[in-house]
Order: C-alpha cells, then structure tokens, then sequence
C-alpha cells in the first residue's frame, strides 16, 4: 500500500475501564503474556459494535471513537474510493460494504480510530473477510505515513472472472506484515518470507474469525489467530533490516484503520470485482464483530 502525508490528529489511547460497552470479548483472554507482574487492561477505542450507526448519519457512539473516512484526505488506492456511505454499523457489527462507483472504480468503505495506538500493547479484531478480490484489512498506520502495521489483510474469493484466474492461494492465506517507508524519495520494506503469508489450508472467507497483534515494542511483533501465535517478527533485522527509522523500529504512534481497498497491484492483473461479482452485496461486506485494545499494567495488589 502507498500512501499520502497524514493531516488527521489524535491522542494517545487512555485507560477507560468502559471502552467497549458491553464488552462481547468478557472472559476471553488475551492470548499475549503481558509479563511480570503486569495484567491486561481495556482500552479506547475498543468497540463491540452492538449499537446501530446508519451509513449517511452515524451518530454519537460511532463518532466518539471512529470518523468514517481515512486518516487524511487520500481517498484509496488503484481502484478505490472510500466513501462514508459505505461504511455503517448494523446487527451487531461494523459493515464495510463495496459497490460499483463508475466503469473504472469501486466504492468502499474506511473507518479510522480518534484515538491513537502505541507500544506496548495488543489489539485484536473478530472478522468475516469478504468472498471478494478485494482487500479486507485491519491495520495501524503512523500520522506520517512512514510507519505501518498489518493485522489483516485478506482477499477472500478463491476465482476472479475479471482476470478469469483462480485466486484460492490468496484465499487460503492471510497476510501478516509491516511496512517501514521513506516517503521521499520512496521507499518500502516490507518482509517477504513464507510466514508473512500464513496459511493452514483453511478458507478464510467461510467463518468468523479473531486476529490480532501484540505490538510489545519497537523491535518485537507478535500475530495471534483465534487465540493462537502464528508469527513472530522480532529482531532490528526483521523489523526494519535497510535501517529506515535509524535503529528505533516502529516506535510510533499509529491510528487503528479498518477498510476494504481494490488495490492497484491486484487490478492491473485484471483482479479487480466485475459488475456481477459486485451485484452480491453480501460478497462484498467486509464484517467486523468487534475490536479491542489492552495495555499492559502493573497488577494491583488486593489490600491486607
């Protein structure tokens, strides 16, 4: 993904003991170890997304921790366009719905958190990736665009008739990765070894499913799926080998972001949804059940 400089501003997440309302996610652990004599605690801008957010006006709730758009005034890439109204909030989820803009482009949907994320700490989203060649992605990405974490990116369909080419490899796998971007002049690290891509054989497309990053610190990257660790990317030479951030890592703060993208990689392969593909709504609704956010703290000790 490439991007344009961040103009949206926002504060560090804070402890808030309510951050989720009625906190679907109560009693599952978190899978990461927050280490000696630390607890996991609930951030803003968790969201079990159990209220309604109508597309054209999303009202309150919604807008107490989300604007639907992304972080600046950049509006996707290849194909995209991300527009408020395709973006809403219905039966319990966050919806990212896709739909033809015009002969060339694709509407989407793209939310972006008010308040920020930084390390140490673990996020973790509940999601159903789209059975579309689109991309259905979870990530946080710095104000300046130079630093990026993928949680997710996935694209579901197992065939595109635009390219008339099967996609299962791509549907059996999820992308776990990173960025580290000079903007000017460009470049880009991202890892490209096997486990960047994981796969166990399964369709991702077919069922819910939980992902999730423990960002512990600068150097140290953990991914979690259904409450498992599948990846480990640790180490100055696997976060950012080409010394990009001068040997302090992804070391800032970052917006979470959740959006569905036709990517211009993909497109110019032809893999792009057709008109009858995008007929199928429910093919094209990216959904997110719910999303959380811990720090870990100091363990209280009870009094005597």
């Amino acid at each position: 993904m490439a991007f344009t400089k961040s103009v949206f501003t926002a504060s560090l997440i804070v402890i808030c003991a309510d951050a989720a309302d009625g906190q679907e996610w109560k009693g599952l652990p978190v899978p990461a170890d927050p280490g000696a004599g630390k607890t996991w605690k609930i951030q803003a801008p968790s969201d079990d997304f159990n209220y309604d957010a109508p597309a054209a006006e999303k009202g309150a709730r919604f807008d107490a921790k989300w604007i639907d758009t992304f972080h600046n005034q950049w509006t996707g890439p290849g194909k995209t366009i991300w527009d408020r109204k395709h973006s809403l909030v219905a039966d319990g989820q966050l919806q990212i719905i896709a739909s033809r803009a015009n002969a060339n482009q694709v509407f989407t949907g793209c939310i972006t958190s008010k308040q920020r994320v930084v390390y140490p700490v673990f996020i973790e989203a509940r999601v159903k990736i789209s059975n579309s060649t689109l991309a259905s992605d979870v990530w946080l990405l710095s104000p300046d665009d130079t630093q990026e974490i993928d949680i997710l990116e996935a694209y579901g369909t197992s065939y595109s008739a635009g390219a008339k080419k099967d996609q299962t490899w791509f549907a059996e796998r999820l992308h776990l990765s990173h960025h580290m971007f000079i903007r000017s002049p460009f470049q880009d690290y991202q890892p490209t070894d096997a486990g960047s891509w994981y796969t166990d054989g399964t369709l991702w497309r077919d069922n819910f499913l939980r992902i999730g990053v423990y960002w512990k610190d600068p150097l140290h990257l953990e991914y979690y799926l259904n409450g498992k660790l599948v990846r480990t990317v640790s180490g100055a030479k696997k976060i950012d080998p080409h010394d990009i951030a001068k040997g302090k890592g992804l070391h800032k703060e970052m917006d979470i972001i959740i959006n569905a993208e036709d990517q211009d990689w993909r497109s110019m392969q032809g893999i792009t949804p057709t008109d009858e593909e995008l007929a199928n709504k429910e093919n094209h609704t990216f959904r997110v059940d719910w999303i959380r956010v811990y720090k870990p703290v100091k363990t209280q000790n009870p009094p005597d």
